[in-house]
């Protein structure tokens, strides 16, 4: 592949330019290491106030963040074609030079303080002075600072990968000039931040779990002959919540018409297994929703159960990446029994949403890439029929950025010739909201998406944080978190 040299600080290099490294290696490149001194260490409070949260939320193990006595250096077999600057500041060359920016910063510390003051850091691959990609990483847990940088971290390997694999394959391109440098964070910046800001949102949030859910999701339905929301881009009037027992909660809603019935396929949650299976809920001739009845159960969480017909069969093709697998079930006798069909794609794979376009099948789908999020990472997949065999898009991943990258719901069409993807906007954290991307291009070279269009959350649904659409025929569903306190005595 490539003779790349990466240059790491000499002294407390981080976790995660040893994953950079190993990662590119597993790519086939051929990696030498090379030292950079001066790189400033964390300073002792950032260290100190990871090690407490991390014992707070029990993770164990080592982080991203985490300082390492060394990474050895090392030479490689061939004259360097590439270097990848993972400490920042690394002198001048002849040879291409891809640095890592943290909201404008060389030094990764940046990322940290950035957390820790509340703020959503932008990763920058920059290379002659030019930005040649971005990445706009989610943080999932926002009231750990800890646990929120290993989330940017993680999307930095990201990055540094995608980019490589771009100049490998003569397609990296500048999208812009990098902005000014700004200077290194420093003991002081992120100790404000995380004595003012991070440690107060911390405490707020243990008083609202003490009292609430942690998440506890409500599904909207409402049957409806004119334009719905992925064409009006608005959720309107007209919803019904379907109700739940309080004990587990009902999200991801699918619709799915059968022989002039109207069903509905969810994710069912009980708060005293944290595993969710998928219920199916009929509705009757006077649209009324009758009583759940789990129809998949697996060893593994499941979740967002999309259901359609083709060749002939009826399929579900739900979430399971807790399984390290995406899975394909048939209907052996719709809409109660279903049987596993064949495993698609390997890896995380959260929330694979099909398109035929062109005489081909797509698979659109984020992958957590190892660590991280689950919600920022843009993968595609296709396929000449829907066994496979699946294969991963060129220029995977497609995209990073919380805003647009985790499908929300099966694509619509709007009536007007456009396709359409609702997808999450994790900018308010999971489930924060959702928007409508138009598929601009689409084969097996490039794969272009429009920016998302927030849906208005005008109307009567009374919960606007909403993370799913669907419809099918009449039948439309949507689904919004809700504040629900815990029962007395129970968890």
């Amino acid at each position: 592949m490539l003779a790349i040299e990466v240059i790491v600080p000499q002294s407390a290099p981080r976790y995660w330019q040893k994953v950079a490294i190993e990662r590119l290696q597993a790519e086939g490149h051929d990696v030498a290491v090379r030292h950079q001194s001066g790189a400033a260490p964390w300073p002792p409070a950032t260290t100190a106030a990871f090690a407490f949260e991390q014992r707070l939320f029990r993770r164990h193990g080592p982080r991203l963040s985490t300082a390492l006595p060394e990474i050895p250096a090392r030479p490689g077999g061939q004259p360097v074609a590439l270097r990848v600057d993972l400490a920042g500041g690394a002198g001048a060359s002849d040879v291409p030079t891809i640095g890592v920016l943290f909201d404008g910063s060389a030094s990764d510390l940046a990322a940290a303080t950035a957390v820790a003051a509340g703020r959503l850091p932008r990763i920058e691959a920059i290379l002659g002075g030019e930005t040649v990609g971005s990445a706009q990483p989610m943080v999932d847990k926002r009231e750990s600072a800890a646990l929120g940088t290993e989330d940017v971290l993680a999307r930095a390997v990201t990055l540094v990968l995608s980019v490589v694999q771009a100049f490998a394959q003569g397609r990296l391109a500048a999208t812009k000039h990098a902005a000014e440098l700004t200077g290194r964070a420093g003991t002081l910046q992120f100790a404000s931040a995380y004595l003012g800001r991070a440690l107060p949102r911390l405490g707020r949030e243990a008083m609202r779990r003490a009292r609430f859910r942690h998440a506890h999701w409500r599904v909207g339905y409402r049957f409806i002959d004119a334009a719905g929301v992925a064409a009006t881009g608005a959720l309107g009037n007209g919803w019904s919540v379907l109700p739940d027992p309080g004990d587990h909660f009902y999200a991801d809603p699918f619709a799915f018409q059968w022989r002039d019935r109207s069903f509905l396929f969810v994710e069912d949650y009980p708060h005293a297994t944290g595993k969710a299976v998928i219920s199916l809920i009929p509705f009757d001739a006077e649209g009324n929703p009758e009583e759940p009845r789990v129809v998949l159960e697996e060893p593994h969480h499941l979740s967002y159960p999309q259901v359609f017909e083709r060749d002939g069969a009826i399929w579900m093709l739900p979430e399971a990446s807790a399984s390290g697998r995406l899975t394909l079930y048939r209907a052996t006798a719709f809409p109660d029994r279903w049987s596993a069909e064949a495993v698609l794609i390997e890896g995380e794979i959260s929330d694979a949403t099909l398109l035929e376009h062109d005489g081909m099948l797509w698979l659109f789908a984020t992958d957590r890439d190892g660590h991280g999020s689950t919600s920022d990472t843009l993968v595609v997949f296709h396929a000449p029929e829907l066994t496979g065999p699946w294969r991963a898009h060129r220029m995977n991943p497609i995209l990073i950025d919380r805003r647009m990258a985790r499908p929300g719901g099966a694509f619509a069409y709007d009536g007007k010739g456009r396709v359409l993807l609702p997808v999450q906007d994790g900018t308010l954290g999971y489930g924060g909201g959702l928007g409508l991307s138009e598929l601009l291009e689409l084969n097996q070279n490039i794969v272009r998406i429009s920016e998302p269009r927030p849906i208005a959350t005008d109307g009567d649904w009374p919960y606007p944080q909403i993370h799913t659409l669907n419809r099918s025929g009449r039948l439309e569903v949507i689904d919004g978190i809700a504040a629900v306190r815990k029962r007395s005595g129970r968890q």
